[in-house]
């Protein structure tokens, strides 16, 4: 149905390709956290089939009677088995959702998975009773319909709950099993044993995979809270600054207008003294305030060359730097650094990086800063306003600014200024 929608909403010369190259697109531009949730779910939507047909439906085909109702039996079993494994899909998402606390599970949701499970259930106990099954076959089969089941249930309920209900399942099933087929006393001891590895098996794929999953995110978000932190620091610092620069000086203006005031009004010739002193201290309150925002806005180049290797191998990406040392003008400096800080933060943020390489060259005609990694896709985004301002910075010093994919898997940013830009 997807395929079909999608031939038809894509205009011509929109083929296969095009598609495949859209979505893996759409898998680099997702978090860390979002592809291992992404691949643990499509692990989750699979083993519920995995084990239905070497659990049920192989050992069905050998193991069961060539009778007509055990065969009419085994038939329904399978039928319910596959309905089992469909329900468990649906069930997937919203009991992580849940788990994560992302959102509570829909009333009723459990309904149909539980009346298949016990139909299953019912169908392998008739099965047994009737002798249409041999003993193995029916372990088995009791095996993949719990792992359906429980695979998804145990992560809406604690772990305590989970245990007991299962326990309580394995003597129900034991005991029903055992008067289904009292001569066979080594099988319903093995359908114990196999009760048990299914209730634990799908405790360890379940609660496992989630809990894997909710140290991610809560990573993720620590990562999110410290960036927002980074960002408030330094607003406080600049607004200290300002304050610094601006609290005493103002106070001194207001002072001094307001003796300027009282003089004037009782017409003393040093009014005007004072004004010329309040004249000058704003001047030098604007000289200071200008230092502060120079100083906030501009970047050291070699600071941030070694702040971006430092930075990105914390985060386990190799970085290799090599830089001329090439003495270049304030602007230009300040320009490239901001190019080398957005780059990094870029790879951080956006990509799936291991080894990244920063290169400054000074040539005839050109200084050229490049930073390529092998996260594609990731140092810039898709133009964004971190480009658009990098673009800007660098066109005040007569440069340019190029983002692009660079062979397969890799992204490179590199930035040009031209020597009579270098040399103005």
């Amino acid at each position: 149905m997807l395929e079909e929608s999608a031939s038809h909403a894509r205009p011509r010369g929109f083929g296969p390709g095009r598609i495949r190259a859209l979505r893996e697109r759409h898998w680099r531009v997702r978090s860390k956290a979002e592809r291992v949730e992404l691949t643990t779910l499509g692990m989750w939507h699979m083993t519920p089939w995995l084990l239905s047909v070497s659990w049920l439906l192989t050992p069905l085909i050998g193991g069961l009677r060539h009778r007509p109702v055990p065969l009419a039996l085994g038939a329904l079993l399978l039928v319910v088995g596959a309905a089992q494994c469909g329900s468990a899909g649906r069930l997937t998402r919203p009991a992580l959702d849940q788990y994560l606390g992302r959102a509570p599970l829909p009333g009723g949701a459990l309904r149909t998975p539980a009346v298949l499970l016990g139909a299953a259930l019912a169908l392998i106990v008739a099965l047994t009773a009737l002798d249409g099954v041999d003993s193995w076959t029916a372990r088995l089969a009791v095996g993949a319909v719990l792992m359906a089941f429980g695979q998804p249930y145990t992560l809406l309920v604690p772990m305590a709950v989970y245990l007991r209900r299962a326990g309580a399942l394995t003597v129900v099933l034991v005991a029903v099993l055992g008067l289904a087929r009292p001569d066979d006393g080594a099988g319903v001891l093995g359908v114990g044993l196999t009760v048990a590895f299914a209730v634990l098996f799908a405790l360890g794929a379940g609660r496992t995979g989630a809990w894997t999953l909710s140290v991610l995110w809560e990573a993720e978000r620590a990562r999110e809270v410290e960036a927002r932190l980074a960002v408030a620091e330094e607003r406080l610092r600049f607004g200290r600054d300002l304050h610094d620069v601006l609290g005493r000086n103002l106070s001194v203006i207001s002072l001094k207008s307001e003796l300027a005031v009282q003089l004037a009004r009782r017409g003393r010739p040093e009014a005007v003294e004072q004004m010329i002193e309040v004249q000058r201290i704003a001047q030098e309150s604007q000289r200071e305030v200008r230092e502060v925002v120079r100083g906030y806005r501009q970047a050291d180049l070699t600071a941030e060359l070694a702040g971006a290797k430092g930075v990105l191998g914390a985060a386990g990406i190799e970085c290799a730097v090599r830089a001329e040392d090439t003495a270049l003008p304030a602007p230009v400096q300040s320009a490239l650094a901001w190019v080398v800080r957005e780059a990094a933060t870029n790879v951080l943020r956006h990509g799936d990086a291991r080894h990244c390489a920063v290169e400054l060259v000074t040539g005839k005609d050109h200084v050229v800063l490049t930073v390529e990694n092998d996260g594609a896709g990731s140092a810039g985004g898709s133009g964004g306003s971190g480009l658009a301002g990098l673009r800007e910075r660098l066109a005040a010093v007569g440069g340019t600014l190029t983002a692009a994919p660079a062979g397969e898997d890799r992204f490179r940013l590199e930035a040009r200024v031209p020597m009579d830009g270098v040399t103005a």
